[in-house]
């Protein structure tokens, strides 16, 4: 009994975790079609932006849920301003700017932070479940993956913003006729997943070590969940974690960490190879 406990709550955390890194990319990718390869990085400047904000005596979890946003969504305003604005609708020079960007960005993480590890005491012990040891911070991601969902179901279904920003993506020449400026909701809805991609940033800062280079390692994954989920934004995102955060502990768990990873890359490429245009393409259709 305890060991089922705490396998789903390694299995909650991987879901929480996938559906977390890839939010903002869903948001950029998922709705204006922007393929930004500097997702990863703006993930690296959102946990270096908490763990800056702690070592000044900011409350880690004040550093993590709001500066950590607010610093990586201004960087995505700026960015979008002064580069994406100007390739919408050609994704191959989308896809180069945003290379170049990751590239401009490792480098200068390396000249401020130094290519060493750094990181951040997690804020939550652990606690044990019988005999089994849990780390208490993942259920704190869980947490946040689950009201980050359910905000993103609000604004996209219960706001104005959300309405008109789905009918931007859309049909942009409708909303400019009916007096919307596609160019706001663009750089907004950029902005909004730049600061989803720092508040993830934020939050897994305490559970690895950052280095320059650390966004590799969150870009694969995020790619692989949002083009899974398919076409359907948040119903897709919650879809693909789930499935490929159940394959990967369940392959952890009764292989190594290393073959739950290979797990997860070869259930993207099955399901991509049975459903073409991702899971949402066939099931959830009509959902948000």
């Amino acid at each position: 009994m305890d060991l089922s406990v705490v396998i789903l709550i390694e299995v909650l955390y991987a879901i929480a975790s996938l559906a977390l890194i890839s939010a903002g990319l869903a948001v950029v990718f998922g709705m204006m079609k922007v393929i930004n390869l500097a997702h990863g990085e703006f993930m690296v400047l959102g946990g270096y932006a908490t763990i800056t904000a702690v070592g000044l005596g900011v409350n880690i979890f004040i550093a993590m849920l709001i500066i950590a946003p607010i610093v990586v969504g201004l960087f995505g305003l700026v960015v979008e301003r002064l580069v994406f604005r100007h390739l919408y609708g050609r994704m191959i020079d989308t896809m180069l700017a945003s290379w170049g960007l990751s590239l401009m960005m490792i480098g200068g993480f390396k000249m401020i932070f130094g290519n060493t590890t750094t990181g951040v005491a997690g804020p939550i012990p652990g606690f044990s479940v019988g005999n089994y040891q849990v780390n208490g911070y993942n259920l704190f991601v869980i947490v946040v993956s689950v009201l980050l969902l359910v905000a993103m179901v609000a604004v996209l279904r219960g706001t104005r913003f959300g309405l008109v920003a789905r009918g931007t993506m859309q049909r942009s020449d409708m909303a400019a006729a009916m007096g919307h400026s596609p160019d706001r909701v663009y750089m907004t809805t950029f902005a909004l997943g730049s600061a989803l991609a720092g508040l993830a940033g934020g939050v897994m800062a305490p559970l690895v070590g950052l280095v320059p280079t650390a966004g590799a390692a969150f870009i694969a994954k995020a790619f692989i969940t949002v083009i899974a989920g398919g076409p359907v934004l948040v119903a897709g995102l919650a879809s693909a974690a789930g499935t490929f955060g159940l394959v990967n502990q369940v392959f952890s768990f009764l292989v190594s960490p290393v073959v739950g990873d290979v797990a997860l890359l070869v259930a993207a490429v099955v399901l991509l190879r049975l459903i073409p245009r991702g899971i949402t393409s066939r099931f959830f259709r009509g959902r948000i």
